[in-house]
């Protein structure tokens, strides 16, 4: 929401500004001359339209917020941020602070319709970095060149590489900002972060900000960024990859793919009931060095949830019983249970569980004997969840400037050895499978991953 503000609100006296209102960072200040033009941009508004959680809102209902406002709190976070480092000596002039607000507010353009989901249903071999870069620089083309700095940023290609730092790395204003919007949306009050406090611990050394110089933390920091990394690895575990959220995304991909499965099978009726800019994906075998080609990137653009959902809503009616069901299960949240098991599954159990769901799916009209095997997928997956909350190996860490021995990494300086755990990719193998069907298991090491959704 843009507003004008009364002459007593904070930023009225700015005309070079338009004021936003965000329930998380409060008052954002937008410039009208650099900024705005590319908040009204096709790409960007496109963002509104793309939830920030995918089917995260089937778990949490508050967690409808969009792309878009993500996209303007980053920015909003990149603009604090530099007023803290130029606090700091840190010269950083105009054109360069206009570059690294727009590389803040363009980095998530690329992402596809309900986020994570479907990044790599829809494309393979793809990332939506990749179509975030393109679409900056087909921007750029169209602006003639106004984006040349923020796309080196985005790059690390620029002379200052503190301010690719800002934009992609352990603490980065992607990450600040999602962690707290997630947590204020969802509800989930584990996930809240100092935002502002880890800010004001930033500065740039060597001051000078030169190509020698990185983004570090004071002192006074490391509680506040410890508590953002144990705040990550908590929204990842209970967010990111839910139960719910694992089972609402197998049966989300399963739809798309039994209906790539149909259309190549040669199935009018499925096409005639999808949205187009949808089945120009899962009509074609797109892969990401194809986001080169203007029409792909041009049909990208015109896709967000409302394809999504509106062709879901349609296939319901289809003939299809296995897409009819799918739909319909997602249509009314009626998802596969997802098991978290406490090792990989054996082949006995594989064999057994396989056994299970076909019985079900041929007493249920849903399949034939003959056609199982190729059927059971889309109601038994066998799969890995998992996360690292900090990474730091490679130089790419969290350095703190210590008053006596200079820069260090955080987990060097801390009081535990916490934070090196959070290091360590855990991996959660689970089973999805019909809530219909009683299926065993062998018991689990930990009484939280018992609970089935």
């Amino acid at each position: 929401m843009i507003l004008r503000l009364n002459a007593d609100a904070p930023g009225a006296g700015n005309p070079h500004a338009k004021i936003v209102a965000d329930p998380v960072h409060g008052f954002i200040s937008v410039p009208r001359k650099d900024i705005l033009p590319l908040i009204q941009t096709p790409e960007v508004q496109r963002l509104r339209r793309i939830r920030q959680l995918g089917v995260g809102n089937f778990v949490f209902p508050g967690a409808e917020h969009s792309r878009f406002s993500h996209a303007l709190g980053a920015m909003a976070l990149m603009q604090e941020t530099i007023l803290t480092l130029r606090g700091k000596d840190t010269p950083i002039d105009a054109e360069e602070e206009t570059a690294a607000l727009i590389t803040a507010l363009l980095h998530d353009i690329g992402h596809g319709p309900f986020s994570h989901s479907l990044e790599h249903i829809l494309i393979t071999d793809f990332e939506h970095e990749q179509m975030s870069r393109a679409l900056i620089v087909q921007i750029n083309e169209r602006l003639g060149g106004a984006l040349d700095r923020a796309l080196q940023m985005f790059d690390n290609t620029y002379h200052r590489p503190f301010f690719h730092q800002l934009i992609s790395s352990q603490l980065d204003m992607d990450r600040l900002d999602y962690l707290r919007r997630d947590s204020y949306f969802t509800g989930v009050v584990e996930g809240k972060v100092g935002v502002q406090r880890i800010i004001k611990s930033m500065l740039v050394y060597p001051t000078a900000g030169q190509a020698d110089s990185r983004v570090v933390i004071e002192p006074r920091g490391i509680y506040p960024v410890e508590n953002f990394l144990f705040a990550r690895r908590l929204m990842y575990w209970q967010v990111y990859l839910h139960k719910t959220v694992l089972a609402g995304d197998h049966l989300l991909q399963g739809i798309l793919h039994r209906v790539r499965r149909l259309l190549r099978a040669g199935d009018t009726d499925v096409a005639s009931l999808g949205a187009p800019a949808l089945l120009f994906f899962l009509q074609h075998d797109i892969v990401g060095r194809d986001i080169q080609d203007p029409h792909v990137r041009a049909v990208f653009c015109e896709l967000d949830d409302s394809d999504i959902v509106y062709s879901v809503k349609r296939w319901a009616h289809h003939p299809d019983p296995i897409l009819v069901d799918l739909c319909r299960r997602f249509n009314t949240r009626d998802f596969l249970r997802v098991r978290f098991l406490g090792h990989e599954a054996t082949p006995d159990e594989r064999g057994e569980w396989e056994a299970h769901v076909t019985d079900w799916m041929i007493e249920q009209g849903l399949t034939t004997r003959r056609d199982a095997a190729s059927d059971l997928p889309y109601y038994l997956g066998l799969d890995r969840s998992g996360h690292a909350a900090y990474v730091y190996d490679n130089g790419g860490g969290i350095d703190v400037l210590m008053p006596e021995t200079g820069i260090q990494e955080l987990s060097t300086v801390t009081d535990t050895a916490a934070i090196s755990s959070l290091t360590q990719f855990v991996e959660k193998p689970y089973v999805c499978y019909p809530k219909e069907v009683r299926l065993s298991f062998a018991p689990l090491e930990h009484h939280e991953d018992s609970r089935s959704v």
